[in-house]
């Protein structure tokens, strides 16, 4: 065997061991693959995921799903083979993980943003729908969430709205922050709530920020809310979070409380944040959202306008699911009155 022949294998060999060490090693991207979906018209744990006390509610078939998208956890890691074959997957999707995760966020920081998200949302998907329906609305201070072992946990509650802090009348979300401020670190806070529609009143023992120690805090988020003419929520899998669902939210709850049903009686998907406005916008990997609004036998999917373009190179569209763009909750309910009594109505559609 010459020198030449030698030389030749023992390159072919490092060059397969290169690649193969090359294809376990971690890389910096995360995975969207279709998720779960969820009937919000249906029941969750033996009960409504609408939930409604105080006012006539009609309940009807058809189904109205809100979708979600499997992701790459913050710490979780993936490989470049694993990469790869979500790139040549048709139904997933690679991104760069600081785009998902910009600041090196951990499992809890997203777990606890999330949350957020899907409390200010829920909230924000009922306004929308009781002022559709004429209701005038107040607005309020909200407690959206509580820090597990700060020192406003098991005194206070999401959901709670704060009334007054140390005497002080709370207007927006600015005075709760400059009420706790005046009662210093390690001192006492007098935070009034209203609950169900009764006051409590805790005493709460300020802590310092993780940020600055001379801050004082009481470890919650809050935010702005509404006072509610009565009681409406939406139950959901505390696995679920964020606010794309806000449009699936609020068309539940105008469903809800109205006669008839809103889709004919048929299956219908969909996504998109909601402002308090009414107007829809866009989220992220909505092809994997329409796969999996498939996956359940969906007829139509309600699309952010800002996801147009994405949502039109989604597998099945126009073949096994119809797109209609979402401008606003308001013209989404015509729209789909529309479609439900005529499927081939001339709806707002998507364009190429």
């Amino acid at each position: 065997m010459t020198r030449r022949t030698v030389t030749g294998i023992v390159a072919s060999v490092l060059l397969v061991a290169l690649v193969a060490v090359a294809a376990v090693l971690p890389v910096p991207y995360v995975t969207f693959s279709p998720g779960p979906t969820v009937d919000v018209l249906a029941e969750f744990d033996g009960e409504e995921i609408v939930m409604v006390s105080g006012e006539q509610t009609y309940r009807g078939d058809g189904e109205l799903r809100l979708t979600t998208v499997s992701v790459t956890g913050p710490t979780q890691e993936i490989t470049l083979v694993q990469a790869l074959s979500a790139w040549w997957d048709g139904t997933r999707a690679i991104y760069p993980r600081d785009a998902v995760y910009p600041d090196g966020s951990t499992a809890d920081q997203v777990r606890r943003e999330s949350s957020v998200q899907m409390v200010s949302s829920q909230d924000t998907a009922v306004a929308v729908a009781l002022q559709e329906l004429g209701f005038d609305l107040p607005r309020v201070v909200e407690v959206f969430d509580v820090a597990d072992g700060g020192p406003a946990s098991g005194a206070l509650e999401v959901g709670d709205q704060v009334v007054r802090v140390n005497g002080t009348r709370i207007t927006d979300t600015a005075s709760v922050s400059e009420a706790v401020q005046q009662v210093g670190v390690g001192e006492v806070a007098t935070i009034e709530v209203r609950r169900n529609g009764n006051t409590r009143v805790r005493e709460i023992t300020t802590a310092p920020s993780p940020e600055d120690p001379d801050t004082a805090i009481v470890g919650i988020v809050i935010g702005p809310g509404y006072d509610f003419p009565f009681d409406v929520g939406v139950r959901i899998d505390e696995n679920i979070g964020g606010p794309s669902a806000g449009l699936i939210f609020s068309l539940a709850v105008y469903d809800t409380l109205t006669p008839g049903s809103l889709t004919g009686g048929r299956p219908v998907a969909g996504t998109g944040t909601l402002t308090e406005d009414g107007e829809v916008g866009a989220i992220g990997g909505i092809p994997q959202k329409i796969v999996a609004a498939q996956a359940e036998g969906a007829e139509l999917f309600l699309v952010p306008p800002g996801n147009c373009a994405e949502a039109l190179g989604a597998p099945g569209v126009g073949k096994d699911i119809e797109l209609l763009r979402a401008e606003t909750m308001s013209e989404t309910v015509e729209a789909l009155a529309a479609w439900a009594d005529d499927p081939d109505a001339d709806l707002p559609r998507c364009e190429g």
